[in-house]
């Protein structure tokens, strides 16, 4: 008896583990915010966007909505009616698969949009990392060398404030550079282009 209540209090116990590890939860929390998100991309898909585009291009091919676009490989008639019965017949429904297509794309491009706004605030969060590590680091280093806090806070911003403003200057100068570079390239060019034309006249007068 004292086996089983053992065991049993074993299993419990390594279950208790699982389910408690990061990536378990992690993947809870994605299966469930997934399954949220994709009725949203449902609803924005299926009750604005589709019945928009549904309707431009049944306007452009024909029909009233994109369920009507069909092309039929072997008719069958209601015996009664005489109308076509498509549960009956075989044909090719271009409508859904355009929807198909439709659906893909609005998703691809929602999900495109969210995860570029998500690695924009992740690299944000890392570079805020990296600078407030940066500044401990720097603060740290200032208390060592005997300043007080607000002392080496205030030296670390004028250093950061140095460095930005030697930055400003070296992308002026690269910037100056390349412009008379450029200048230099452009008066080579016209010179060439004049003794190139001076060439021409003098042939001409021989």
């Amino acid at each position: 008896m004292t086996t089983k209540e053992n065991g049993i209090k074993k299993f419990f116990g390594e279950f208790k583990k699982f389910i408690t590890r990061g990536n378990v939860l992690d993947m809870a929390v994605g299966v469930i915010v997934g399954g949220a998100f994709t009725a949203i991309i449902n609803a924005l898909s299926n009750n604005i966007l589709k019945p928009l585009i549904d309707w431009l291009l049944a306007a452009i091919i024909g029909g009233e909505s994109l369920s009507e676009i069909y092309t039929v490989l072997k008719p069958v008639y209601d015996q009664t009616t005489g109308l076509l019965d498509l549960t009956q017949s075989i044909y090719i429904d271009w409508g859904a698969f355009i929807n198909a297509i439709i659906n893909f794309l609005l998703i691809a491009f929602v999900l495109f949009c969210i995860v570029k706004t998500i690695n924009r605030l992740n690299d944000a969060k890392d570079r805020a990392k990296g600078e407030l590590l940066a500044e401990r680091a720097a603060v740290k280093k200032y208390r060592r060398e005997g300043l007080t806090k607000a002392e080496a806070m205030a030296k670390y911003k004028a250093d950061l404030k140095a460095m930005e403003e030697a930055k400003a200057e070296e992308a002026r100068l690269a910037e100056e550079k390349a412009a008379a570079e450029k200048a230099a390239a452009e008066a080579k060019a016209e010179a060439n282009t004049k003794l190139l034309e001076e060439i021409r006249d003098l042939l001409k007068n021989r």
